[in-house]
């Protein structure tokens, strides 16, 4: 019985592995941060909360969203072979066939794209097939060609709160523009603490990110501080909109300025710590803004 029961824990284990394979092609972490981004647009649109529609919303942007996670994969195998921070993702070490993992890629997209569609409505499911074009169209071929792919990537980087307000109200405001702006501005100083901090391994997969071009890191700390900088005014225009009151405004205002210092504080000194601080600090900062928003509308 003990070989038959060995080779049961085996299959077991083999599938496991499959399928936790699978489940890491689709990016689980970006996967969570859309969510919670579009979840926090469609709150903020809804008087009062449809609770059926926002659960339509949040399994079909899921969908869309690990299926962009896992063609960007297999449209990136290459490279991410030859990064020690991705080359054991499954498509490049193998454990996956690129084949299968394109198919899965596609069949995801296109189910959370019918599913916003039929679903959700209309204006949603054109948002998410332009944020999904653009990012595997545009953002991922001009890594490997341009630095400014960064700015490229965070249109459709930002496009989760719009996604939410559209699920909920069917148009696009104001509003929903300044959710989008929040976004659009946090990920400049978070994924440029990434490049410093992997330059020589986006430099080793001829990914031009800002470090790489520009080693003396003048540059990447300039745009750090730049867009921080920019981001605590947009931050609080919520508050002059009605969307948010004092609470928010006091969480707003040092959240901000706390991420400008870390930002500043890597420009100076350029280290590899002040990057991963940074990077830190972005993690914090968009839950907690998150956070005090809803809050302060409750």
């Amino acid at each position: 019985m003990r070989p038959q029961a060995s080779t049961a824990q085996t299959v077991f284990s083999g599938a496991q592995t499959f399928v936790g394979d699978y489940l890491e092609l689709t990016k689980p972490t970006v996967v969570w941060l859309i969510l919670m981004s579009a979840g926090v647009g469609f709150y903020m649109a809804s008087a009062p909360l449809d609770v059926l529609v926002l659960l339509h919303a949040m399994l079909a942007t899921a969908l869309l969203t690990a299926g962009t996670g896992a063609l960007n994969q297999w449209l990136e195998r290459e490279a991410d072979g030859k990064m020690r921070r991705t080359e054991n993702r499954p498509l490049p070490s193998r454990r996956l066939r690129s084949g299968p993992a394109f198919v899965f890629g596609v069949v995801l997209s296109l189910s959370g794209l019918v599913y916003l569609l039929v679903a959700v409505n209309t204006l949603t499911a054109l948002l998410g097939f332009l944020t999904w074009g653009s990012y595997l169209g545009l953002y991922t071929p001009l890594k490997s060609r341009t630095w400014l792919s960064t700015f490229v990537g965070s249109f459709p980087g930002a496009m989760p709160p719009m996604l939410g307000w559209t699920a909920a109200r069917n148009e696009i405001s104001i509003e929903a523009v300044v959710l989008f702006a929040i976004l659009f501005l946090w990920q400049f100083p978070h994924f440029y603490s990434i490049a410093w901090m992997y330059r020589e391994d986006y430099a080793r997969a001829g990914i031009r990110m800002l470090p790489v071009v520009e080693p003396d890191g003048i540059s990447t700390g300039r745009q750090i501080v730049w867009y921080a900088s920019l981001l605590v005014p947009v931050s609080l225009a919520p508050v002059w909109l009605g969307m948010a009151g004092l609470v928010y405004l006091v969480a707003a205002v040092l959240l901000g300025l706390a991420y400008l210092y870390f930002g500043v504080a890597l420009a100076r000194a350029k280290t590899g710590a002040d990057a991963r601080r940074l990077l830190q600090a972005s993690v914090f900062y968009l839950p907690l803004l998150y956070f005090f928003i809803v809050a302060d509308r409750l």
